[in-house]
């Protein structure tokens, strides 16, 4: 009868111990379930078949090596991290209506940050003749810090649009981990330019849209549309060939992102 009290026993404590294995690993590492599709409007490039983004089997980010910064309040949320052309090149007034390609992308970046909702996080690179840094890190509650940033850009030097997609996928690959991969990630990219000796981005694009859920948005401003970043089907491209189609087209881009919420996750 002891002998029959003792296994229940430990049968009980296997259960339990079971029990708190599976709840550890699915609160530390879940797979999250990416946004559906977006819908499919003139003039953009939209995936016509079913990215890492859209695999529900798919999980991101990967785990860091060592301890990381902590979670953040809310692991919902939405992340849009800029990367800035501040090139030589934007200092002409090529279709601006005479104006400075710079001073046309300030105003359309001013505008798009009042449209980025309160609760998002917004960050921002820059490549200029600073060279290429972070100027802003991700965070919500920033937007006054994100227009002084954009308004401090020195346009001057080269573009290496590799280095800065990588910068920037760095950076949301860190948010992710701490939202524990939940939540929306979008890197924009506003390019007046074609990338300078090996800094071509399609390394860098190929490897964000096959390990990550992150969306890359391009406005190529004054360029048309063969440029490098414009991948139909797999990236996101519009070409901006005035100030007005400029900031439209980041209008756009946040109007067609696709939309989020918690109630998408299910088994």
């Amino acid at each position: 009868m002891a002998s029959g009290k003792f296994t229940l026993n430990r049968l009980l404590v296997l259960a339990a111990v079971g029990f708190g294995v599976f709840f550890w690993l699915s609160e530390e590492a879940p797979s999250p379930v990416a946004p559906p599709a977006p819908a499919i409007t003139a003039g953009s490039s939209v995936p016509d078949q079913p990215g890492y983004a859209l695999n529900p089997r798919n999980s991101w980010p990967p785990r860091a090596g060592e301890a990381g910064t902590g979670l953040a309040p809310d692991r919902f949320a939405l992340n849009y991290f800029v990367v800035l052309d501040g090139s030589g090149s934007m200092s002409e007034t090529e279709c601006s209506e005479g104006k400075r390609k710079i001073e046309v992308a300030r105003t359309a970046l001013a505008s798009f940050a009042d449209s980025v909702p309160d609760q998002a996080n917004l960050g921002l690179a820059v490549f200029d003749g600073r060279g290429l840094s972070e100027r802003l890190a991700l965070g919500a509650g920033n937007r006054d810090a994100f227009r002084q940033a954009v308004a401090a850009v020195k346009v001057n030097a080269s573009t290496p649009l590799r280095s800065a997609m990588e910068l920037a996928y760095d950076r949301l690959l860190e948010q992710g981990r701490r939202q524990l991969g939940y939540g929306e990630y979008h890197l924009v990219v506003v390019t007046d330019g074609h990338a300078s000796k090996g800094e071509d981005p399609t390394p860098a694009v190929n490897r964000i849209l096959a390990e990550s859920p992150v969306v890359v948005h391009t406005i190529g401003f004054c360029i048309g549309e063969r440029h490098s970043l414009n991948q139909p089907g797999r990236t996101y491209y519009r070409s901006a060939n005035n100030p007005e189609a400029l900031r439209q087209g980041l209008e756009t881009e946040l109007a067609e992102a696709p939309d989020f919420s918690v109630t998408q996750f299910s088994d």
